[in-house]
């Protein structure tokens, strides 16, 4: 079997990221990824300006600690003072540009200004500098604020507009198709016939995708078929960068797709030494008479498997496709609050929840089959193979938050 690192690499190694560019707005472009460097045209700030309300000094004038001198203007911000004469100060107010002449700012609660607001005492001694953002102290013009390859979020757009950025270019979205297959998958909302089970993989990993900012088209419930599930992959070949599906990916007698895929395109099929999850599928299908070829990922049946290889492999493998930087999720090292007296030959990752001792706590049913146990829990425990765990080791802490951005 495979172990996790190998099989993400191997996926990794595969990727050819999408390159069409598009400008939109830069308050639209919240999810996307920057398909150009960003270069400042300005510093910022663009002037010196106050951290506080206050008085602008000089702070040769203030050495004694009580100094008492006259107003001589008041700097809201947005507006432009004058040259401070000597022997005066500039009543400010935070974001206002430092008039010429000052070089410190004094905050208002250590200055005492008289009945008229003519005059006030300064008490304190102020260092040149002092509570006065720099221009260009943020960002100085010239310099590279974005790189290529940034997936944005709200703090990047913010960066953006605040050099002046109205627009941003942008990598288009990814393209995603899927489909789902097994005869006893039924909507919610329909009757539950014996034997049936409700498509929870279809709300789940539609979901996921829309998290990553794809476009997703969904083609639903495919028969158990060979022929059904070979024209859902044509289909879903053309005018896609990635199929998704979830089942089927087995080697049984209603697992029909690895002949498909074979038929359709070309497949691996791997063993991966992970817990919940084993079976998952790579490969690339044909677009009928249109070059290229649809990359394509099958992943386990079981809903947990189903979410837990999606985040530790199809989540890299999609920012990869985006063109966005990928990084490993942040882990912590965290206290287990619970024993596992058993632990598998393969590497496992345990649904677990913080607890208010600050340690975690384990979800009681393990099995991959137990939705609940993604919703219960903050995050994985990452368990190496045949590790086991008692109360007070220290374990590999991913959480949901890292996963599923």
């Amino acid at each position: 079997m495979l172990s996790v690192i190998e099989a993400l690499n191997f996926l990794l190694q595969a990727v050819k990221p999408v390159t069409e560019a598009e400008s939109i707005p830069t308050i639209e472009a919240n999810g996307r990824v920057l398909a150009q460097d960003q270069i400042s045209q300005i510093n910022v700030p663009p002037m010196d300006n106050t951290q506080m309300d206050g008085y602008a000094v000089r702070a040769a004038e203030c050495v004694a600690g009580n100094a008492l001198l006259i107003v001589s203007q008041r700097i809201p911000a947005g507006h432009v003072g004058h040259p401070l004469a000597e022997g005066s100060v500039a009543r400010i107010f935070t974001g206002a540009l430092i008039p010429t002449g000052a070089d410190a700012v004094v905050m208002q609660e250590q200055c005492e200004p008289d009945e008229s607001g003519s005059k006030v005492t300064v008490r304190h001694s102020p260092k040149s500098g002092e509570w006065i953002r720099r221009a260009g102290e943020d960002i100085k013009s010239g310099s590279v604020i974005l790189a290529a390859g940034t997936l944005l979020r709200a703090q990047e757009q913010g960066l953006a507009a605040s050099v002046g950025l109205a627009m941003l270019p942008v990598l288009r979205k990814l393209r995603v198709a899927v489909f789902f297959t097994g005869d006893e998958l039924t909507m919610p909302g329909e009757p539950l016939k014996p034997g049936a089970i409700y498509n929870s993989n279809r709300f789940m990993l539609r979901g996921l995708l829309q998290q990553l900012g794809c476009d997703v088209t969904d083609l639903g419930n495919v028969p158990d078929t060979l022929d059904a599930t070979r024209d859902a992959l044509r289909r879903a070949a053309l005018g896609h960068d990635l199929i998704l599906t979830s089942g089927g990916v087995s080697v049984g007698e209603e697992d029909h797709i690895k002949p498909a895929v074979e038929s359709e395109g070309s497949l691996n099929m791997w063993q991966i030494a992970i817990k919940p999850g084993k079976p998952l599928a790579f490969g690339s299908v044909r677009r009928g008479q249109l070059p290229g070829e649809t990359f394509f990922v099958g992943l386990p049946g079981n809903p947990v498997s189903s979410f837990v290889t999606f985040l530790l492999f199809v989540r890299p493998f999609i920012h990869a496709l985006q063109g966005a930087t990928v990084s490993p999720p942040k882990s912590f090292s965290m206290r287990a609050d619970f024993s596992w007296v058993k632990p598998d030959r393969r590497n496992e990752f345990l649904r677990v929840r913080l607890n208010d001792k600050q340690g975690l706590d384990l979800f009681p049913n393990q099995s991959s089959g137990v939705l609940t146990s993604t919703v219960w829990g903050d995050g994985l425990v990452d368990n190496p193979p045949g590790v086991a765990i008692t109360p007070g080791d220290t374990v590999r802490f991913i959480p949901f938050t890292e996963l599923m951005n």
